[in-house]
């Protein structure tokens, strides 16, 4: 039987890239290591919080850049960051919204990327919540290759709203059953399979901090510890 699949879709980062070594080395060097990475972590989530906020309140899109800046200010101001507050000047925290734009893939990811596009002769997508100026300074910096990025800043509307999913289809003139959805986020999964599409969740320790992982591999067609395998996981379904 031949796959109906045409096109893969990635979630950026956290599925793609490593954002949390990045952001961990622009964090103030008075913070232990271990200080870093919860911050980096929480920080993290603090923004997908975000996102989902403005999606209820039918707010419009923001630029990712903006929305770094507002949301380390409301973290910074919450109670178990006030001791801390004071080593962010305002240099360090241009250089925290600046690390977003320069990260490094996975080591799985460039092959997994080229087996798809290579061997089996699909079309690779970023389809990612924040701006195309941040998604063109990531593919530089991270030195992979897709065939089209979509932004939310591009497409008017946040992941996982089905809307986003919906504009990236009519655009490429694909259905819903010949698009697989990859990412290390329940979230844009959920909306993926609201519409139709197939998902893989690719677990990556940075990511999805408060998900029970169980409950996340029942609820997908594929779930994977790297990216090693996913071509052939992806032909299966």
């Amino acid at each position: 039987m031949v796959s109906p699949i045409k096109a893969v879709w990635f979630d950026f980062m956290g599925t793609c890239l490593d954002w949390h070594s990045s952001i961990v080395t622009a964090l103030p060097l008075a913070l232990s290591e271990s200080q870093k990475s919860t911050f980096a972590l929480e920080l993290r989530q603090a923004y997908f919080d975000s996102n989902t906020r403005r999606i209820a309140e039918k707010k419009p899109v923001e630029d990712f850049d903006d929305t770094q800046r507002r949301v380390l200010d409301s973290f910074l101001g919450e109670t178990e960051n006030l001791d801390i507050k004071h080593l962010f000047s305002t240099d360090v925290r241009e250089r925290l919204v600046a690390a977003w734009h320069h990260q490094k893939a996975w080591p799985d990811v460039a092959e997994a990327l080229r087996k798809l596009k290579s061997d089996r002769r699909w079309e690779v997508y970023v389809h990612a919540n924040g701006s195309t100026r941040l998604q063109l300074d990531l593919v530089k910096s991270a030195g992979l290759h897709y065939d089209m990025l979509f932004s939310s800043e591009l497409l008017g509307v946040y992941k996982p709203a089905p809307e986003s999913y919906e504009g990236v289809m009519k655009l490429l003139k694909l259905k819903s059953e010949e698009c697989v959805m990859v990412a290390a986020h329940a979230s844009d999964l959920k909306g993926a399979k609201a519409v139709g599409m197939k998902t893989v969740y690719v677990y990556r320790w940075t990511d999805d901090i408060r998900e029970d992982q169980e409950v996340v591999r029942r609820e997908n067609d594929a779930y994977l510890s790297d990216m090693h395998s996913l071509d052939s996981v992806i032909a299966s379904l």
